[in-house]
């Protein structure tokens, strides 16, 4: 399996966690449900986020210099992170439920642009040997979290 298969699989989960965290975060009633929907994102993203840059990302620095948006990708990281962690510390209902929003809406527009721009680009810049080399890394460290 390709690295860009394998996170495009990836990215359907998390879209669907973005689907069920819409849904639900109006019907919360107490902060520590906010929290623990908070906690749950920011583990996946943060282990999504490090495969990411470690196996996509770093090989295609390059690529993203050329196109003047090498920093950019780190920032949106940055950001989704940055909200989550202000949600987790939020000690106001209502504060966490707009922070987790913020996130979510972070979140969908980095992925999106990852479908669209980044793995086309990793598609074209890599060979498809590398590609499943990578792939095959993901593989192995997704086993190893799991033993």
């Amino acid at each position: 399996m390709k690295i860009t298969e394998a996170l495009l699989a990836e990215h359907v989960v998390f879209h669907n966690l973005f689907d069920h965290i819409e849904a639900t975060l109006p019907k919360l009633k107490t902060l520590a449900e906010v929290h623990a929907l908070a906690s749950l994102l920011d583990a996946l993203v943060q282990a999504h986020s490090q495969v990411e840059d470690e196996l996509l990302i770093a090989p295609l620095e390059h690529c993203f210099a050329q196109i003047g948006q090498q920093e950019t990708f780190h920032d949106e990281h940055d950001e989704v992170d940055d909200q989550l962690k202000a949600a987790l510390a939020s000690r106001s209902l209502k504060t966490a439920r707009r922070l987790l929003q913020i996130a979510v809406v972070a979140s969908r527009n980095h992925f999106d642009k990852e479908e669209r721009l980044v793995f086309p680009m990793a598609e074209k810049a890599l060979k498809s040997r590398t590609l499943t080399t990578l792939g095959d890394t993901w593989m192995r460290q997704r086993k190893a979290t799991n033993d």
